[in-house]
């Protein structure tokens, strides 16, 4: 199945030789492994639960017990590094976005809580995705946080080991110790606005700033999965290798 459930065969060309199960692997050789990947894709596309799934796919308790040890192993995260090592390092844009949790994915109490990524934000019981792209809108890296987290978090988890010509960010972001500093060791230009509360103003590009609504558009497009725009996943990392999963086809578009 092609178009917006499903992968087109220039796709699968590409995606394919990377999945476990491969004949020349070993273990055992899967016969369905672009049903199964057509079927998640289909899942969260559509934001679904997984027993509402079409037949065609087969049983949903296979798919989503698959899918859930796919995540588990880091395999979607494998594949997504694999197809997005070609990174236009130019410059890079850093940034987050909230996704409220489902009420069926929202019964995570105490501890468990933050260890799921769950956190009570403006927007009720939430998730916050922070990502890293790349100059021509690709994403390079993601971290899951609770929905009432600093958006600085994502930056102490994704900025080490950057190497970029320049770092494009919004003024969340004008933090002299977790953010410039380490831009400054990298060589890496911090284009990021001065917070109003700053006394003595930072200049920045302002011209290449506005490119930054690239990294707006990337969360546009993965928010076309209703089942990420909303997050139905109770673990955390089932949510994380469905967007890794996403993140890669956007790669191969």
């Amino acid at each position: 199945m092609v178009g917006r459930y499903g992968l087109s065969d220039r796709q699968w060309q590409q995606l394919g030789p990377l999945l476990p199960g491969r004949a020349d692997t070993v273990g055992v050789t899967a016969k369905d492994n672009r049903l199964f990947v057509d079927a998640v894709l289909y899942r969260y596309r559509a934001g679904i639960p997984w027993r509402d799934l079409p037949a065609r796919f087969g049983d949903f308790r296979v798919i989503h017990t698959r899918h859930c040890r796919w995540s588990k192993k880091g395999i979607w995260e494998l594949v997504f590094k694999v197809l997005s090592e070609d990174v236009d390092n130019e410059y890079v844009m850093l940034d987050s976005t909230i996704v409220r949790a489902h009420q069926h994915s929202a019964g995570a109490a105490g501890e468990r809580k933050k260890i799921e990524c769950l956190g009570l934000s403006r927007r009720g019981i939430s998730t916050k995705i922070h990502a890293l792209c790349d100059a021509l809108a690709n994403p390079i890296s993601f971290k899951l946080t609770p929905g009432q987290a600093s958006d600085l978090e994502g930056a102490d988890a994704l900025l080490p080991g950057l190497t970029a010509g320049a770092l494009l960010a919004d003024r969340a972001y004008d933090v002299e110790e977790r953010v410039r500093k380490r831009l400054r060791e990298a060589n890496t230009e911090a284009v990021i606005p001065s917070k109003k509360s700053r006394l003595v103003k930072i200049e920045h590009d302002r011209d290449l700033y506005k490119a930054r609504h690239l990294i707006e558009n990337f969360f546009a497009k993965i928010k076309q999965y209703r089942a990420i725009a909303t997050r139905y996943d109770k673990r955390a990392c089932n949510f994380l290798g469905a967007i890794h999963l996403v993140a890669a086809i956007e790669w191969l578009n």
